[in-house]
């Protein structure tokens, strides 16, 4: 295990070369307008440089309207952000990618993207609506788009120095692995869901071995009750080195070399969650031997967002 003298200032570099991700990133899935850009300016306040958006979240443009007051305000330049979004899974078609692309970034009034995710291998019918569904409820797939379709379109985007990385979200180790060997350009970060509860360690493996960065979603476990912040182990080695659970469980997550996301609503929680500080190897240790395993978002086996409600296109 390698330790940053100050965690909270890691940064890792991408592996072409480009750029480096922060490790700690803020998550901007949040419901409500003003709760984006209140939430998004608090992050931003408490030190956070990595900011990870989507498409399929609709709040884009309260997200850039929050970076650019906050920016303004505290003379930070664009170049000392580290900003992702999501290719939703309606736009897979190869000739749906740069469009969805190009109206994410005048969203987030940018000209430049670090990083652009596909933010689930699963193509949705293509269209305007988000999630497609048949008279029965069920999701109409796309089975006229691969996923190396739509990745080769994604480095169309990289060719044409639209953005600096691209890489895939809610992927397993089976789906990343042929696309790996096939892709013209690498995946340079593969986000998925990941705390004690579902540590995902071979496919950790498989990206510290390719340079791939492994960013981690829901490492405090969505706030779900039971769960890893009320872990037993979690709850004691805070006490133990005077840490919160929420500190403790970034702490690891940093230090066994992923990058992470998580999203505090208050300037409050911005700043608990921004103030990490290296675990004893010992505690770090005693984390990664709790056995209790859970997935708490489905969104790997369905391409349907656990954590987003569903709301129809209007």
């Amino acid at each position: 295990m390698t330790e940053s003298p100050d965690l909270r200032t890691k940064r890792i570099p991408l592996s072409n070369g480009t750029t480096q991700i922060p490790a700690l990133g803020f998550g901007t899935l949040i419901p409500d307008p003003a709760g984006t850009i209140s939430a998004t300016k608090d992050a931003l306040e408490a030190g956070f440089r990595h900011f990870d958006c989507a498409e399929r979240y609709r709040n884009e443009r309260e997200v850039g309207e929050a970076l650019q007051a906050g920016l303004t305000a505290a003379g930070i330049a664009r170049e000392d952000l580290f900003i992702t979004t999501k290719l939703w899974n309606s736009n897979h078609r190869p000739e749906r990618v740069e469009p969805a692309f190009e109206a994410s970034l005048e969203r987030l009034k940018l000209n430049y993207l670090d990083l652009y995710l596909i933010h689930t291998p699963f193509a949705f019918q293509p269209g305007d609506d988000q999630d497609p569904r048949d008279e029965n409820g069920n999701v109409i797939y796309d089975q006229g788009v691969t996923l190396l379709d739509t990745w080769g379109a994604l480095e169309s985007l990289v060719d044409h120095g639209k953005c600096r990385a691209i890489g895939l979200s809610d992927i397993g180790l089976n789906e990343l692995v042929p696309l790996y060997e096939s892709a013209r350009i690498k995946p340079a970060v593969v986000q998925v869901e990941s705390h004690p509860y579902l540590p995902e360690t071979e496919l950790l493996e498989f990206c510290k071995e390719k340079g791939i960065v492994f960013l981690a979603f829901a490492p405090l476990g969505h706030g779900m009750r039971p769960g890893p912040l009320e872990d037993p182990v979690i709850l004691a080695i805070a006490a133990r080195v005077g840490k919160t659970p929420a500190q403790v469980l970034l702490a690891w997550a940093v230090q066994r070399g992923t990058a992470l996301l998580t999203t505090p609503r208050s300037a409050a929680r911005a700043r608990e969650n921004f103030d990490i500080s290296a675990l004893p190897q010992d505690a770090h240790d005693e984390i990664s031997r709790i056995q209790t395993r859970q997935r708490l978002n489905d969104v790997v086996n369905t391409g349907s967002p656990g954590f987003i409600p569903r709301v129809k296109s209007t």
